[in-house]
């Protein structure tokens, strides 16, 4: 089907960030720039696990990398894949005239 994979990688972008937890995670790297699992832990307030299963689906999709740093791992925002998100929303929202009524 066309639209499927027109739409795939889209759909997937935004099914990883309509979650309040990875919303939270997106704005704390974009604010530190860069920041290592733990201090997620104690900035967001939830546990390990639930912190590791959204970043494990950030990262899946190509939102966030990590880096091994010892015995921790620093994630950041990809700037690429940043960009490309950023592109294809701008272009879908671009679409919109308001119309002079609506429904």
């Amino acid at each position: 089907m066309v639209v499927k994979t027109r739409f795939k990688s889209f759909v997937l972008i935004a099914k990883a960030m309509a979650h309040p937890a990875r919303i939270a995670i997106i704005e704390h790297l974009l604010q530190a720039n860069a920041c290592i699992n733990g201090d997620l832990v104690s900035a967001l307030g939830l546990a390990q696990a639930t912190i590791s299963q959204h970043l494990r689906e950030l990262k899946d999709v190509g939102i966030i990398r990590g880096n091994i740093e010892g015995t921790s791992v620093s994630y950041c925002i990809d700037p690429n894949t940043w960009a490309e998100i950023r592109q294809k929303f701008d272009e879908l929202f671009g679409r919109f005239t308001s119309p002079d009524q609506c429904c």
